[in-house]
């Protein structure tokens, strides 16, 4: 028989112990992103799987904030993370220190996440706008663009669920 593991058995780091930890080379970058619950949800997600850094582009709200907070459950305590005016200028400065830019985005010649092989050290994964995804010019300065396939009508998930796939398969990756 299986038994649930008690809170005070998962081994939970501070935010000071997390802060100080080994992060893998993957750095989030939300481009415009209109929902808060979407942010906060990226921020827990990038907190579960060590991200090194995230950053909120364009439209994309910045902590404090009450309706980011619900979501991320003191994540943006813990996860480092910036604002960029621009997209472009986020995905500029990793380049600069020397990341491999991923768009995560529905095109022509897609990757999908967990076949994909990273050709550095350290990727930037770029999440779009809830309605209009991942901006075309953002996705003509990416290296490559990584698709979740998808067998249903509706070909479109969440952000907050893409966000969580693809930082699943690209922790493994760095682990």
């Amino acid at each position: 028989m299986n038994l649930k593991v008690k809170n005070e058995d998962l081994n939970r780091l501070t935010v000071e112990q997390f802060k100080s930890a080994n992060k893998k080379p993957i750095i989030v970058i939300l481009d415009n992103i209109r929902s808060l619950i979407n942010i906060g949800s990226v921020f827990r997600t990038s907190d579960a799987f060590r991200i090194e850094h995230v950053y909120l582009c364009g439209i994309t709200a910045t902590p404090p904030h009450r309706e980011i907070n619900k979501s991320a459950l003191g994540a943006t305590e813990s996860v480092s993370w910036s604002y960029s005016e621009t997209t472009l200028a986020a995905i500029e400065e990793c380049k600069e220190k020397g990341y491999e830019i991923l768009a995560v985005e529905q095109a022509d010649q897609s990757q999908e996440p967990h076949l994909f092989k990273p050709s550095k050290n350290g990727v930037a994964l770029i999440f779009g706008h809830e309605v209009d995804g991942v901006a075309q010019e953002v996705i003509d300065q990416s290296d490559a663009v990584i698709e979740i396939k998808q067998e249903g009508t509706k070909h479109s998930l969440n952000i907050s669920v893409s966000a969580g796939v693809v930082l699943y398969e690209f922790s493994k990756k760095f682990s």
